[in-house]
């Protein structure tokens, strides 16, 4: 199978489908490979597409128990720069050589380690590892236009609401997501406080390739304050 027919498979796979984001950071009460992979097993017997899974070992664990896409990233945080998606050229290759079909990185133009730039990290991938596709996450509709113009395969809004530019954003954008559908000609994944089945179905009506969702299906003690918070607000 060429690179371009595979790449295209994987689109087809994931097409107008639930994502479910499987993370959980250390200190969490869901930390831990044997759980990440617990929660994909339950969210592949629920019908999801793909699986969207951060750090090598819990990709690992993932890959070895279902038999679906994966969205890989490796967060690593640095005192001296925002930028924490797969940060550098090196931690996108320990995504790849973990297993993942698609390595997702932070699409912004914020300064990054080793003095690294989102297009020379886009590129060198590119020429080293042709069969794995690129999601770019971003946070406004110009650093989506910049990502299709270096030529990524996925651009995910992963970051709106997470930057200095969209820090007043509180919500699902669902603004964003339809300029991006409307101005690209690259696929859209829409991801980012996608709380509901109602919210998830609207993403897609707006013409996005998939949605993933995260938060609301995998991180009970924040499910659970939802509820709590509701229930106080009892008069």
């Amino acid at each position: 199978m060429t690179n371009n027919k595979r790449k295209q498979t994987l689109l087809d796979q994931i097409e107008n489908g639930l994502i479910v984001s499987c993370q959980a950071r250390k200190g969490w009460p869901m930390y831990g490979s044997n759980i990440m992979a617990a929660f994909a097993k339950a969210a592949s017997e629920g019908g999801a597409v793909g699986i969207r899974a951060n750090e090598p070992q819990n990709i690992i664990a993932i890959k070895n128990t279902v038999d679906l896409p994966i969205i890989g990233l490796y967060k690593q945080w640095h005192s001296d720069y925002e930028v924490y998606i797969t940060p550098t050229f090196e931690s996108a290759v320990e995504v790849i050589q973990a297993g993942a079909d698609i390595v997702a990185i932070d699409g912004t133009a914020r300064k990054r380690p080793n003095n690294e730039t989102f297009p020379t990290i886009v590129q060198k991938l590119k020429a080293e590892y042709p069969n794995v596709l690129i999601m770019a996450d971003i946070s406004t509709l110009e650093e989506a236009k910049d990502a299709e113009r270096i030529g990524v395969d996925l651009i995910s809004t992963t970051l709106s609401g997470y930057t200095e530019q969209t820090k007043h954003i509180e919500n699902a954008d669902f603004t964003l997501l339809e300029k991006l559908v409307h101005q690209l000609h690259t696929p859209i994944v829409a991801e980012g406080r996608i709380h509901t089945q109602q919210e998830a179905k609207r993403a897609l009506e707006l013409g996005v390739h998939s949605v993933v969702v995260g938060t609301a299906i995998t991180r009970p003690e924040v499910i659970t304050r939802w509820f709590v918070e509701e229930i106080k607000s009892i008069s």
